[in-house]
């Protein structure tokens, strides 16, 4: 990777705290810092204040900015008092991050749903930070550039307005999370806790389609990038992005791009030669 266009991971890892912890950066911290709160509660500073941490919660620092992270007893769901707090955090940097940071401004805390995909790039990148011998060591930085762009997608829609608007959000991630799985419209409903009916009605206002409309979008796209980058049989290919049987996926398939998964197949793969 050039030098002129870095981004490097410097540490990253998974917390999880049973006992009181205090830590303060009075002079700031020296790198950029991302920290994703994923259980429990804690409190940290920002916006000038030692606020409450939930988990979802993700903290973002520029170096020099101060940083305080205090993990005490908080009431927890069900009302007890304990010390419970698990965090993913990344310091990091590099003239890629720069020039990512300065690109817009971002709130030092932000809510965002603890979605698998979310989630799994954390994991990655501590993964691969873990590893005693690593021929490849600029892994962590792409995956750390996913991770912030990722971010900046959830934060285009984020859902900051209104009741019924993050209910549909929360619809729309479940659907991108499980469209390779068979599932109901009771079950996306119950996920979010309202009825079915509300469920098509939120998701139909917010986003102009319905909910199984999205599904199947969803599984379209699933099944396109794996006819063209993947050696899987189109049987499978149509088996792993959720469709019951061959026979509905190819009419499905050939009635959105035209033509047949063999024929986009074999297109695809010429253009690519």
């Amino acid at each position: 990777m050039s030098t002129l266009d870095s981004c490097q991971v410097y540490i990253a890892g998974f917390s999880f705290h049973h006992k009181p912890f205090h830590s303060t950066e009075t002079d700031g911290v020296k790198t950029y810092l991302m920290r994703l709160q994923t259980d429990g509660r804690c409190r940290a500073r920002y916006d000038g204040k030692l606020g409450m941490i939930e988990a979802g919660d993700l903290l973002l620092y520029s170096p020099g900015e101060p940083y305080e992270l205090k993990i005490d007893q908080e009431v927890n769901s069900l009302g007890e008092l304990m010390v419970e707090s698990g965090d993913y955090h990344i310091f990091f940097g590099g003239t890629w991050v720069d020039e990512w940071w300065n690109r817009q401004d971002r709130p030092t805390r932000m809510s965002l749903p603890l979605n698998e995909g979310f989630l799994n790039l954390f994991r990655q990148i501590a993964l691969e930070q873990r590893r005693m011998e690593n021929p490849y060591p600029e892994i962590p930085g792409y995956y750390l550039r996913i991770l912030c762009l990722d971010i900046d997608r959830l934060l285009k829609e984020r859902p900051i307005k209104t009741h019924k608007t993050y209910l549909a959000y929360q619809i729309k991630h479940y659907v991108e999370e499980n469209a390779s799985y068979m599932f109901k419209l009771e079950d996306v409903a119950a996920h979010v806790g309202i009825s079915v009916s509300r469920a098509v009605h939120l998701f139909k206002e917010a986003f102009g389609t319905s909910i199984m409309q999205y599904t199947l979008d969803v599984k379209l796209d699933m099944a396109r990038e794996r006819i063209i980058f993947s050696p899987m049989s189109l049987e499978n290919v149509a088996e792993t992005s959720g469709f019951a049987n061959y026979t509905y996926f190819h009419r499905v398939f050939r009635s959105r791009y035209g033509m047949s998964p063999k024929q986009f197949r074999l297109a695809n793969r010429e253009q690519l030669m």
